[in-house]
C-alpha cells in the first residue's frame, strides 16, 4: 500500500515499437499490459492521477542508428510503431506525455517530455500536488530507469511496479542492475498486488 497525500500511476511507454512484433521489441513487453490495466483502473477510481509517456521521434532523430545514435528507427511520430498498444486500456482523463520530439533528444526520461496542453511534466506533477508516482511500463533498464531517476532527484516518491515493467537487457543483467539502481536512489520496488 502506497503512503502519500497525492500518487499518480505513470505508464511508460508501452508502444507497439517495444512490444512483441515492434521495431524495438522487449522481451514479454505485452505481458504488463493486464497489470497496469488494473492498477490505471484503480487508480482512476480513487481519484488519482494517471499518465502515459510516449516516444515521439522525428524520421531523422539522431537516437537511430542510420542518423548515428545507438537504436534501430522506432516510434516515429504518427506511424502505428508509435501508437500506444491497443489493449491499453488507459482511463477517461489520462494524460498523455510526449518526448523525444526533436532530433537532438533521446527522451529516455518522461520528465523531459511534455503533457498535452500543459507543459512540462514536473511542473504538472507539482501544479496538482503530486507527491508519489506509481511507475511501470517499458523499458526497465532505459526510460523506466531514467524516468525513476529524475523524479528522485526532483524530489518526488517513487514505487516501481516490480510486475508491470519488462527490461530490454542488451547485456545480460542490465534489468537487474537498474532495479538495484532505483532501489538505491530511494524507489520502493512491489508488485501490484501490494499497490493502492
Amino acid at each position: 500500500m502506497i503512503e502519500a497525500e497525492c500518487p499518480a500511476l505513470l505508464i511508460v511507454d508501452l508502444q507497439n515499437d517495444f512490444c512483441p512484433g515492434g521495431a524495438l521489441a522487449v522481451d514479454g513487453g505485452d505481458q504488463v499490459v493486464p497489470v497496469l490495466n488494473r492498477l490505471a483502473a484503480r487508480a482512476a477510481a480513487l481519484g488519482f492521477y494517471v499518465y502515459a509517456s510516449r516516444d515521439w521521434h522525428p524520421v531523422d532523430s539522431l537516437h537511430f542508428a542510420e542518423n548515428g545514435g545507438p537504436w534501430p528507427t522506432h516510434c516515429v511520430a504518427g506511424t502505428p510503431g508509435a501508437r500506444l498498444h491497443r489493449d491499453l486500456a488507459l482511463p477517461s482523463g489520462a494524460m498523455i506525455v510526449t518526448k523525444g520530439v526533436a532530433r537532438d533528444e533521446h527522451g529516455y526520461s518522461a520528465f523531459e517530455g511534455q503533457v498535452t496542453g500543459r507543459g512540462a511534466l514536473g511542473d504538472d506533477l507539482v501544479a496538482r500536488g503530486v507527491d508519489h508516482l506509481i511507475v511501470g511500463g517499458l523499458a526497465t533498464d532505459y526510460c523506466v530507469r531514467a524516468s525513476v531517476l529524475d523524479a528522485r532527484r526532483l524530489g518526488f516518491g517513487v514505487t516501481v511496479i516490480e510486475d508491470g515493467v519488462r527490461a530490454v537487457n542488451l547485456a545480460t543483467g542490465d534489468g537487474t542492475r537498474a532495479i538495484d539502481e532505483m532501489r538505491e536512489a530511494g524507489a520502493h520496488i512491489m508488485p501490484a498486488s501490494d499497490i493502492l
